[in-house]
């Protein structure tokens, strides 16, 4: 068995869609962040350091040279031919429309590029851009719209700095998906303040107002943020490696079927993590969670009492 056997993966879906493998190739394509520039905050998100999740580095100057080293590495581990170019690093919408079309245009120009996944706030997210990405999905490219959420509790969103609140992705989402875009929300468990009732909700709201994927996360402390400063004052305590497997089994079991999965857990590298130690293990956490999901016999849209009225 495998975890796309009880997991929609976006992998899967995008295997059955094109009839061979998609990989993404992180680009950070030099923007900045409203969080970060004083347009709705300073300091980012107080978890906040890029560098814990984009790969590539800003001296990379162009966004081609960019594609073409994430496409010969990815090609030579497996042989892959096509290609989402996934705009990652801080806010990818934040910038003037013709600025933003200039990156995605490049992007899809590219060798083996096959559509974009576009990173950013839901309150960064003007008409404009959406008119532009549906034009792209409408001519026949993969598009997905991914919006870091995080929390549906504006007071976990004050705590964390993010500078927007829930009515700001219930409208960007809506605008979105009235489109025809699909979009894929970012989760992140172990918040603080939270607990797992607060994920648990937080998902139920966004399946409730409609959504076509999800990115789950855990929490991990790295390097140069004020959660960093709060961990070490002992006033943040992360997940235990358990308690992350069990919540996103949870998490799988309430999703329905439809929904694609795009990332089920989230890693830093070390040293620039500093905790949980457990988020620099990618396969172990990705198996915990096949494990776990085997062990109860369920599957994602399933939970072990839907499983018992179906018997």
């Amino acid at each position: 068995m495998a975890l796309s056997d009880y997991v929609n993966t976006l992998g899967q879906v995008l295997l059955s869609r094109y009839g061979e493998r998609v990989h993404k190739i992180s680009i950070d394509a030099g923007f900045t962040c409203p969080n970060r520039d004083g347009t709705v905050g300073r300091g980012g998100c107080s978890f906040c350091n890029n560098s814990s999740f984009s790969p590539n580095n800003r001296a990379i100057a162009s966004v081609p040279q960019q594609i073409a080293a994430g496409r010969d590495v990815i090609a030579k581990r497996t042989g892959a031919r096509c290609f989402l170019a996934y705009f990652q690093a801080y806010t990818n919408t934040y910038a003037d429309i013709e600025r933003l079309k200039g990156h995605y245009d490049t992007a899809l120009a590219e060798p083996g590029v096959i559509g974009l996944s576009v990173g950013t706030r839901p309150d960064c997210v003007p008409e404009a851009v959406l008119d532009l990405l549906a034009v792209y999905r409408d001519s026949g490219h993969e598009v997905w719209l991914e919006l870091g959420l995080q929390s549906s509790f504006d007071e976990t969103l004050r705590r964390v700095n993010r500078g927007h609140g829930f009515a700001e992705y219930r409208q960007t989402l809506h605008a979105a998906r009235d489109r025809g875009l699909p979009v894929c929300t970012h989760l992140i468990a172990g918040l603080p303040g939270e607990k797992p009732f607060h994920v648990l909700t937080t998902l139920q709201r966004v399946l409730d107002e409609g959504v076509d994927g999800l990115k789950l996360h855990p929490l991990h402390v790295v390097k140069g943020t004020r959660l960093a400063a709060e961990w070490r004052r002992r006033e943040y305590l992360p997940l235990c490696f358990e308690e992350y497997i069990t919540l996103a089994a949870d998490l799988v079991e309430m999703t329905p079927p439809e929904v694609v999965y795009h990332r089920l857990t989230g890693t830093a590298r070390v040293p620039l993590l500093l905790a949980p130690y457990w988020c620099s293990w990618k396969w172990r956490v990705l198996n915990g969670i096949e494990d776990e999901l085997a062990r109860r016999g369920t599957r994602q849209g399933v939970t072990n009492r839907q499983k018992k009225v179906g018997n």
